[in-house]
């Protein structure tokens, strides 16, 4: 069993305030977003053999910013109601609750520099198979201290698990190795006249 760990557990002055705590997830979730390059990012996707019922890349930005958004708003609501509890127990519940809302956010973030910026799909499919059961441990929490703050974080769960099917059937059908999965291809958009593609990539004009 978890429980409240301050050094690893966002201020508190964040779970209070409901701009602060909506906004942070859909600021650093957009940051990350883009310091990996959503253009580069949605070229992998596309060139991987990925298994069935694969959204299309679109899906993926406004599906998250939303997602962020309602965690956010999960997170100020669990608070402002627990934290003034007068139950012991639903004031610990909700710090315990807090910290665990700090991992998963740490480990939804570093999911795709993992799979899309250094290719590592084990290891994003390991991360990823933690963060969700971090995250459903925190539903879990969170709903003896409000239930809506549960049900706004039960879309994140689905998605999650589905991304975890995602992430594990892609990493299978390509051999857990993306790496491999580039070749050089004439270019006449780089100085050099070559720039990476990926091996199973239909050529321009197919």
């Amino acid at each position: 069993m978890t429980t409240y760990i301050p050094s690893l557990t966002l201020p508190s002055s964040i779970f209070a305030n409901p701009a602060a705590s909506i906004l942070l997830p859909v600021g650093l979730g957009l940051g990350v977003g883009y310091s990996v390059s959503p253009k580069s990012t949605q070229k992998t996707y596309l060139a991987l053999h990925q298994p069935p019922y694969r959204p299309p890349p679109q899906v993926f930005g406004p599906t998250w910013t939303s997602l962020y958004a309602l965690m956010g708003y999960a997170a100020y609501r669990a608070w402002t109601t627990g934290s003034t509890s007068i139950n012991p127990q639903t004031v610990q519940l909700t710090k315990q609750g807090a910290t665990l809302f700090t991992v998963q956010l740490g480990l939804n973030l570093i999911w795709m520099p993992l799979f899309f910026g250094l290719k590592r799909p084990i290891e994003a499919t390991v991360d990823i198979v933690a963060l969700t059961g971090v995250t459903g441990y925190l539903t879990y929490i969170w709903s003896q201290v409000d239930t809506v703050a549960a049900w706004s974080l039960a879309p994140y769960l689905g998605w999650l698990s589905f991304a975890t099917y995602l992430s594990a059937g892609t990493g299978y059908l390509n051999g857990w190795n993306f790496a491999d999965k580039e070749r050089e291809s004439k270019s006449s958009d780089t100085g050099s006249g070559f720039d990476k593609d990926y091996v199973n990539k239909a050529p321009k004009g197919e």
